[in-house]
């Protein structure tokens, strides 16, 4: 399993009431195949920029689709423009990709035999991985989670990280978030002064 998927999983798992925003996941999934990719050695960060190492074989088809996806000439794609580019989408990517790997059912609605019901999450290894990874604190899927809202059993923040690289890419994962979260508010602003203005005539 790789870090996005374990996300996914512990997105869906852990806040199962109060569903995280699909464009807040994408952009953090966004940021953890960033991480995969430099745990591989797949690309390294010049200051925020992401530069391609070698090109490892890579079993996962999405993971693989992002490192073919990097941009391979200078002056190369900063986080930021990664995580809104590869973001674009993500979260219904790898919802799709764990329902057809039997991952995700629909739940079935009583009484209702032909409408589907929610995505659930099956009982199957690659859960039980995520949960024992979310259960012992690690730190990158601590980090990730609790940036779109998870946050572990204790409540508290999540272990720091001892790495420049990943605290360069967690920051810039966050700094995305908080740039999600003012446009939803600007159109909500702007939706309401639409309303207002119709109501007037």
């Amino acid at each position: 399993m790789t870090t996005p998927r374990d996300l996914l999983i512990v997105a869906m798992d852990m806040a199962p009431d109060r569903p995280v925003e699909r464009g807040d996941l994408s952009l953090a999934l966004a940021g953890a195949e960033v991480l995969d990719l430099l745990a591989a050695q797949a690309i390294r960060l010049d200051d925020d920029h992401l530069v391609p190492g070698y090109r490892p074989a890579i079993a996962d088809r999405l993971l693989d689709e992002a490192a073919e996806s990097l941009v391979r000439e200078a002056p190369y794609e900063s986080i930021g423009d990664w995580l809104w580019r590869r973001g674009n989408g993500l979260s219904a990517a790898y919802v799709a990709a764990l329902e057809a790997e039997g991952q995700l059912t629909r739940q079935r609605r009583r009484g209702i035999p032909f409408r589907t019901g929610q995505m659930v999450l099956v009982d199957s290894p690659a859960r039980r991985q995520a949960t024992e990874r979310w259960t012992s604190d690690e730190p990158l899927l601590a980090a990730l989670a609790a940036a779109v809202g998870v946050r572990g059993r204790q409540g508290g923040d999540p272990p720091d990280v001892d790495d420049d690289a990943v605290e360069t890419v967690l920051a810039a994962v966050n700094d995305a978030l908080v740039e999600l979260e003012a446009v939803r508010q600007r159109r909500a602003i702007e939706d309401a002064a639409f309303d207002n203005i119709w109501r007037g005539v």
